[in-house]
């Protein structure tokens, strides 16, 4: 079981080594990786133009299991997380926040979803 489990975790890491080649590519600069904060842990915070996005990468054996494995409870956890993260790096402040997925499968192009989705009111009274 340890040994999945590592198997597990070092998938995770490649792919959001390859997720940050690709938003790279697409023009976003990388502010953090792993950013954890009490409400939990953030895979990716970037910026581009005026949006300031988190990113949640979800690495799977194929790109439905992938995009199944986001439930609303991570969501709201990367909320309230997002939500401490800006907080403590104040300069962000003045830019759109943004939630984004990918999706990471072995032999395919990772599938970015912009805006993956939109906090309600229940989660924004979490922060």
């Amino acid at each position: 079981m340890r040994a999945r489990r590592q198997a597990a975790e070092a998938w995770g890491r490649w792919a959001e080594r390859i997720v940050m080649a690709v938003l790279v590519l697409k023009g976003y600069r990388l502010l953090d990786h792993r950013a954890r904060t009490p409400a939990g842990e953030i895979d990716l915070v970037a910026r581009r133009g005026e949006y300031l996005v988190f990113i949640e990468v979800k690495a799977r054996a194929d790109l439905k299991d992938a995009e199944e494995a986001l439930g609303w409870q991570q969501r709201e956890r990367i909320i309230r997380a997002a939500g401490l993260w800006r907080a403590r790096h104040r300069g962000f402040s003045d830019l759109h926040m943004r939630y984004d997925l990918f999706l990471v499968a072995p032999w395919r192009w990772p599938v970015h979803h912009r805006a993956a989705w939109v906090p309600d009111d229940r989660a924004i009274n979490l922060l």
